[in-house]
């Protein structure tokens, strides 16, 4: 159950500053921490948000690098609250001419959309096919690889989503609503062989994502938005020799150092900062109505995350 409740104002430690919560955005992981079904279960009571764009209102012993009244965005804890505690090493400066609403969402699904890129092992030229891809990891996957080349096929569950991926600059995609949407992926591609797939939805989406994969391909799980188990049909893991791999963005990278994340958050930064890089915001609720905010974010076909903002009503 998610409620308000007062606690004592945090003070930072060694290395860390106060931060002042001006936006939250709600992740599907947040709500996935609070009804137990992550990866770990925290001791209870707990302050969820593990991202936020605030001002940096106290600094800890050592801190040199940042200043207070800094506007600062980076990964943190307990950000579902007025004040929040983090490292300074894991804070970027943003500047003014990044709006609230894409500053406070830098961190979670851009990076992951990073990380999982570097880890595909795909060159140029490569075909890769992701569904959810009108959520937000699904968009960044696409324009990052657009970046390097790397061609994406883009599967969503209606029709009217593959025109708001087109306004957005993003083709190649089909909607799984028609019951031939696979020949049609297929049409798209040219034939070309799909050497990863990968998955956020689960259930029989697994599968038909599988279906598509070329031999000796990989399915990389990346979330359930079905809430079913991934359900994958044995011939296209005998007959293709195929791999299925998780992958989950806490846990620390093989393909990347802590500096190459820090300088991939910087980057997003300064698109960010070009207008290079938007992430809307569908609607913002205050701390008091968090419970009610979690419950839009389970709306399908939001124009954008749902955020809490660091202020009671």
């Amino acid at each position: 159950m998610l409620r308000v409740e007062e606690r004592p104002l945090p003070e930072p430690g060694p290395g860390q500053v106060r931060v002042q919560m001006v936006l939250s955005p709600i992740h599907n992981h947040d709500l996935m921490i609070v009804t137990g079904h992550y990866g770990f279960k925290p001791e209870l009571p707990h302050v969820p948000g593990t991202e936020a764009l605030g001002i940096v209102e106290k600094l800890g012993e050592g801190v040199t690098r940042l200043d207070t009244g800094q506007r600062v965005t980076g990964g943190g804890s307990a950000t579902w609250a007025e004040y929040y505690l983090a490292d300074a090493a894991s804070l970027v400066p943003v500047p003014a001419s990044v709006d609230d609403a894409t500053a406070c969402q830098l961190v979670s699904m851009p990076l992951s959309a990073w990380r999982l890129l570097g880890e595909l092992q795909v060159a140029r030229g490569d075909w890769i096919v992701q569904n959810a891809a009108n959520g937000a990891v699904g968009k960044v996957i696409a324009r990052l690889a657009a970046e390097r080349g790397i061609r994406v096929l883009n599967v969503v569950r209606r029709e009217a989503a593959v025109a708001e991926l087109a306004a957005e600059g993003i083709g190649d995609a089909v909607s799984s609503e028609h019951a031939d949407w696979q020949e049609r992926a297929r049409a798209i591609t040219g034939g070309a062989p799909i050497r990863r797939a990968l998955d956020s939805v689960a259930g029989r989406a697994s599968d038909e994502l599988m279906d598509l994969v070329a031999d000796e391909g990989w399915l990389i799980s990346f979330g359930a938005l079905s809430g079913r188990p991934v359900q994958i049909n044995a011939d296209n893991l005998l007959f293709k020799r195929a791999t299925v791999k998780g992958f989950w963005a806490a846990k620390p990278s093989t393909f990347h150092t802590p500096e190459q994340i820090r300088a991939a958050l910087v980057e997003f930064v300064q698109k960010a900062g070009r207008g290079e890089f938007k992430l809307p915001i569908a609607d913002v609720f205050p701390l008091e109505r968090a419970a009610e905010a979690a419950e839009a974010s389970n709306v399908a076909g939001r124009a954008g995350k749902i955020a809490l903002e660091g202020r009671l009503g």
